[in-house]
């Protein structure tokens, strides 16, 4: 057919989805999916659900790793409920997964976990209130392959990745920002591997290199397995409540 007075296509092209419970899925260019916003404020059960959960509209690959990883969830999500309806003042990290294969493919795995700020985590913060540590270098994002359940006496990852990282033994420098209300921290770091592993654990950590400084919040998930080339998103939100 012909079609006369037809123009190639220029420029660049951004589509912004906003999905329900507030996730947004941004695409860019030709359709990309460039990865997720998760709502940055405290989460109510239907957020858990559909964030966290299986669900219809979902690939078989993330609905697999959720209901697998669904223990890891709820392990926290029972301890923060409990505190809500009691009204108690109360404080809690939620990590969110974003695996970026080296091939392009992105995969949302969604909310991995709402466990567990560390006494360690706790101490620093009091020792920030005093002015002998600075809060903000709690941003860097180690990972590991150990399964063992967190405790809040932990202070590193019971087995953490080191040589598999793009840099060797170099934790990922995350952002810091605010989240949706001003009681929210959160902090976004991608991890990238030159080799591979099965990740199953996170660290919020204040240095970035590994083996070493004060270990703020660890989380266990279901395995998320990575080659040379692949590189994964945490979003780390830690919230404040106030009690009433």
């Amino acid at each position: 057919m012909d079609r006369q007075g037809s123009t190639a296509p220029s420029g660049h092209l951004g589509i912004e989805v906003i999905r329900a419970a507030g996730e947004r899925q941004i695409l860019t260019e030709f359709g990309q999916i460039v990865g997720m916003q998760y709502p940055a404020r405290e989460l109510s059960g239907t957020d858990v659900r559909h964030l966290g959960m299986p669900r219809k509209g979902l690939s078989a690959e993330v609905n697999a790793w959720r209901k697998a990883n669904a223990p890891n969830l709820l392990r926290g999500l029972a301890r923060v409920t409990a505190a809500r309806k009691l009204k108690l003042p109360t404080f809690y990290g939620s990590l969110y997964l974003t695996l970026v294969r080296s091939s392009g493919e992105v995969v949302e795995f969604g909310l991995g976990s709402m466990r567990v700020v560390t006494t360690a985590g706790c101490n620093f913060l009091v020792d920030a209130l005093q002015g002998s540590v600075e809060p903000e270098i709690l941003k860097y994002h180690g990972v590991g392959t150990g399964t063992t359940a967190e405790a809040s006496g932990d202070t590193a990852l019971v087995t953490e990745s080191t040589t598999i990282l793009t840099v060797d033994s170099t934790r990922a420098t995350g952002s810091l920002t605010e989240g949706a209300s001003a009681n929210i921290f959160r902090t976004v770091g991608t991890v990238s591997f030159d080799g591979s592993g099965a990740i199953t654990e996170h660290g919020v950590f204040s240095q970035a290199a590994t083996g070493g400084g004060t270990l703020l919040d660890r989380s266990v998930f279901s395995a998320v397995n990575v080659i040379s080339g692949d590189q994964i998103s945490f979003t780390y939100d830690f919230t404040i409540v106030a009690g009433s």
